[in-house]
This record gives structure tokens, C-alpha cells and sequence, in this order.
């Protein structure tokens, strides 16, 4: 099911655990890496304009574009190859790829190639970061149609799995890949579902466990309340699991507009990974 994983890396603080993660998943798997560097060209794009106040821009000269450029590519390079030594001492089969261009854009293009990707919840200015999410991140996680997996900075092996199900199509595709991961750690899942009448939800979280009888999993079921995110995550943390499985962006953008995205909030505060499936 899954044999090709893309990592883009980017060289932050989050670099090692999306590494981390990446070998122990390849392991697992039997799958293939695909590292991915890619060099943000957008700032060397300078575009002079005269707006209607008659504000024009002050650019950089030349030869500051060009050594600017030069040392993000060094970079660049540094990290992958950094990365890719990693790789290759856990004997992971791998290839490793520097490019420049959007960020989003290549690796949206490049997942066309991997049956999961795996980012980290932040990115190069984390240290700036509150509570947001990398802006690359949650681009990503919009176009893709792939799998993508968010991890926090530090790596933790993963034992118990929570599946959040609502019965809806994307959910299902997450709870069938949900099974397939906690055959592979040999993790105990537990479904749950979040909604206002009682009845609705037992039912839904007992069709999830039943699907879940064909893995060769524990499997366990419970009902909560409250607003999605809240709850999900609260559950998580307080039942000390070790990775979110959850169909994403299930509404559209017009409802996530007035109630919010429970897909994001989700991303945003999980203390947890988070495995999106569309």
C-alpha cells in the first residue's frame, strides 16, 4: 500500500523528526524515500511596478540576488545531503532531489510520485511560530490528494493510534489506512467518533471497530462531545496516544468559512502526528 515516501526537508529544528519518522515508516513498509530540498525562488522574482500612490520598490542589486540565490542552493544542498547520509546508514533504499521553484508547487507535483508524504507541523521559522502552521504546510495539505502525514519536533514510536469516524467517504478511506498502520506497529486502535446524540455516535464508532476486525489489531471505541478538534485532541493527549488518523477537509470551504476547519485546528494543536487521508 504504501512504498514510496516523499520528505521534503527544509534544514529546521523539525528536519531530524520528519527524517526520524521517514526511516522508521520505510522500514515498516518495505518503502522507498524520496528526499526533497527545494529552493524558494519566489524572492529572487522581483517585479517593479508603479502603484496608484506612485510607491516603487527599491531592489537589490544583481550581484546580491545572485549571491543570495547561491547560498540558499548551498544550503539546500547541506541539508539534503546531511539527510541522505541518515538515510543511507539505516539502510533505506532512497534517491534525494534539490530544486528550485515554489515550494508548494513542487512538492504537490513530486507526491504525484509517493503514496505518502510527511512534513513537519512548522517549518524554517518556527522559532517565530505561535500557534500557526507553516504557511507551505497547509497549502499542501489542501491540493494534495495523497496521504500526508504532520509530526511534531520530537520522534515517538507509535503504540496507540486513535481513528476519528464520522461515516463520511474520506473517513473511511482514513480508518482503512488506520488499520493497515497499526498492523504494522502492532498498535491498538481506537475509533471515535464526536457528535451531540448519543445513539448516532455509538453506532458510527461501532462500525468503524467492526471494519477494523478484518486487521489483526486491538480495537477499541469511544463516543465523544463537544467541538471535533477540541475533543480529538483532547482525547489524544489525555489517553497519551501516539498518532491522529482522520479524513481531511471533509466540508466545504464555505462551511469551514463560518464554523471553522476542524481539519486545521486539528493540525494546529495536536501535540500528536496526524495522518490525513482525502
Amino acid at each position: 500500500m504504501i512504498k514510496r515516501i516523499l520528505l521534503p526537508v527544509d534544514g529546521s529544528e523539525y528536519t531530524n523528526s520528519v527524517v526520524k519518522h521517514g526511516v522508521d515508516l520505510a522500514r515498516r513498509f518495505g518503502a522507498r524515500v524520496r528526499l526533497l530540498s527545494v529552493v524558494d525562488v519566489r524572492i529572487f522574482e522581483w517585479v517593479l511596478s508603479v502603484g496608484a500612490d506612485g510607491f516603487v520598490p527599491v531592489l537589490p542589486a544583481p550581484g546580491y540576488q545572485e549571491e543570495s540565490r547561491k547560498l540558499l542552493e548551498k544550503k539546500a544542498q547541506t541539508v539534503l545531503d546531511r539527510c541522505a547520509r541518515v538515510v543511507e546508514s539505516e539502510g533505506i533504499p532512497y534517491e534525494a532531489e534539490t530544486i528550485g521553484g515554489s515550494p508548494v508547487e513542487i512538492i504537490c507535483e513530486r507526491a504525484k510520485q509517493a503514496d505518502l508524504i510527511l512534513m513537519a507541523n512548522r517549518g524554517e521559522y518556527a522559532r517565530w511560530a505561535t500557534t500557526m502552521l507553516g504557511a507551505t504546510l497547509e497549502a499542501v495539505t489542501r491540493h494534495v490528494t495523497k496521504p500526508i502525514m504532520i509530526v511534531q519536533q520530537r520522534f515517538r514510536a507509535m503504540q496507540r493510534i486513535v481513528a476519528a469516524y464520522d461515516g463520511s467517504e474520506h473517513a473511511n478511506r482514513a480508518l482503512q489506512l488506520a488499520g493497515f498502520f497499526a498492523e504494522r506497529f502492532g498498535a491498538k486502535i481506537t475509533v471515535v467518533n464526536v457528535a451531540d446524540d448519543p445513539e448516532l455516535s455509538a453506532r458510527l464508532c461501532a462500525e468503524g471497530a467492526d471494519y477494523l476486525q478484518a486487521y489483526q489489531v486491538e480495537v477499541g471505541s469511544a463516543s465523544l462531545t463537544g467541538r471535533p478538534d477540541a475533543a480529538i485532541v483532547d482525547f489524544a493527549r489525555t489517553h497519551k496516544q501516539d498518532l491522529i488518523v482522520m479524513g481531511a477537509y471533509g466540508h466545504s470551504r464555505i462551511r469551514e468559512a463560518i464554523l471553522g476547519s476542524t481539519t486545521v485546528q486539528i493540525m494546529r494543536e495536536s501535540p500528536i502526528p496526524v495522518l490525513m487521508v482525502k
